[in-house]
């Protein structure tokens, strides 16, 4: 699979205007950002990238806040050196040390994940990511049966694990990120999660004591129904990949007119993930 780097020169306007175009290109199909000094890099499947459907957002960017791009084609095996050369080691909570293969172990941490990106999503480095892992540190797994929806690296699966779930089903609808969850299991000693290419025709008819979705917030309101019924009674929905402010408000009337009570919401640099319990 080809991709394409966008490089982002942005200018003027608010920091915050920065983090919605950057949510706004999320729901558009880029799915990996890279900070740079005046601006960021996004990247996407090649064929994926609609130039017109660009330009209108970024016409109607707020006045004052400039941003020009330029697109750059990149070769698959050049994709890991993007990843290599921004993955250091991330700490989540004090408890949880996230690594690459080539990062040395850090034993003194009661959980380590060891992932290898390659193209797909979910390494730690992500406030939304980050964000769930504290929520995951802090809810007792043991014996529990989990879906890790939209799954990525097979991250929130792989710490699933190594808090105890018995069963995990990882799903995503890009075929690179199976792959990924099939070598970043066995690196991490979670043979058992099942990982399947596909969305939500997926989990008809399975039921889950935990649903772990971190997507974007559109993707989530379409799918709020089928995580809602794939909960057991008092299952746990936890959601991240949007804002917290007019999104999480969003999300919150949503859920519970699909029986999801709100129960608690992190934020961090303006991301947010929230804490669902099905009544």
């Amino acid at each position: 699979m080809r991709y394409s780097e966008v490089v982002f020169s942005c200018s003027g306007g608010e920091d915050w205007h920065q983090d919605i175009l950057i949510s706004d290109l999320g729901d558009m199909g880029f799915d990996t950002f890279e900070t740079r000094d005046d601006g960021f890099a996004a990247y996407i499947a090649s064929e994926q990238l609609d130039r017109s459907a660009l330009e209108l957002l970024l016409i109607h960017q707020p006045v004052g806040f400039q941003v020009n791009y330029v697109v750059n084609e990149i070769e698959p095996q050049n994709w890991n050196s993007v990843w290599e050369r921004n993955f250091e080691p991330v700490v989540v909570a004090d408890q949880c040390y996230v690594r690459a293969t080539f990062h040395p172990e850090a034993p003194a941490y009661p959980y380590e994940i060891v992932i290898d990106p390659k193209m797909a999503f979910g390494t730690g480095h992500h406030q939304t990511t980050s964000l769930m892992m504290r929520h995951m540190l802090a809810e007792p797994f043991e014996g529990k049966s989990v879906l890790d929806m939209g799954c990525g690296t097979g991250i929130l699966a792989i710490l699933a694990v190594k808090l105890g779930a018995a069963e995990v089903l990882a799903i995503d609808n890009d075929p690179v990120c199976v792959a990924s969850v099939e070598e970043n299991k066995i690196r991490n000693d979670a043979s058992h999660i099942v990982a399947e290419c596909g969305s939500m025709e997926l989990i008809r008819n399975r039921r889950f004591d935990v649903v772990l979705a971190n997507i974007n917030r559109n993707i989530l309101l379409d799918q709020l129904e089928g995580y809602a019924q794939s909960l057991v009674a008092d299952g746990v929905l936890y959601m991240s990949g949007f804002y917290e402010g007019h999104d999480l408000d969003v999300l919150r009337s949503a859920a519970e007119r699909q029986g999801l009570a709100y129960g608690s919401h992190e934020a961090l640099d303006g991301w947010a993930a929230a804490r669902f319990i099905k009544k």
